[in-house]
């Protein structure tokens, strides 16, 4: 299985898992890498702007579980899921609309708690 590491401007890297199975997001997502951007949040979900567009898939879902990456077709972003957003019914992150699923976050996501609005980030293959 394919990984990428996302390096936040604070110093913190994450590892992603890609999903198994090839999708048009995924496909993508490794096309354009790599990328820099600025990172977003929204409760406890890191978001940021990518320079590629792919349509809602089949699986794509609201639902999310934490440390899941997803891509947001409404907003071209990339999602990382750590925790309740605005939106949640409990503890479990909810994303804005439906999002197509990318991967997940490989170990322990509290560092994403510190990634602040503005954030430099860069994504890339691992």
């Amino acid at each position: 299985m394919a990984k990428f590491k996302v390096a936040f401007g604070d110093g913190q890297v994450f590892t992603i898992h890609l999903r198994g199975d090839s999708t048009k997001t995924v496909a993508a997502l490794v096309e354009s890498l790599p990328i820099k951007s600025t990172a977003s949040r929204w409760g406890d979900e890191v978001y940021f702007k990518v320079p590629f567009h792919a349509p809602l898939e089949t699986d794509a879902r609201q639902d999310m579980e934490p440390g899941e990456v997803a891509f947001w077709p409404d907003g071209d972003a990339l999602a990382l899921f750590f925790g309740p957003t605005p939106i949640s019914k409990g503890a479990l992150p909810r994303a804005y609309s439906p999002c197509n699923i990318v991967g997940r976050i490989e170990g322990e996501l509290a560092g994403l708690k510190h990634v602040e609005d503005g954030c430099k980030l860069e994504l890339r293959l691992a």
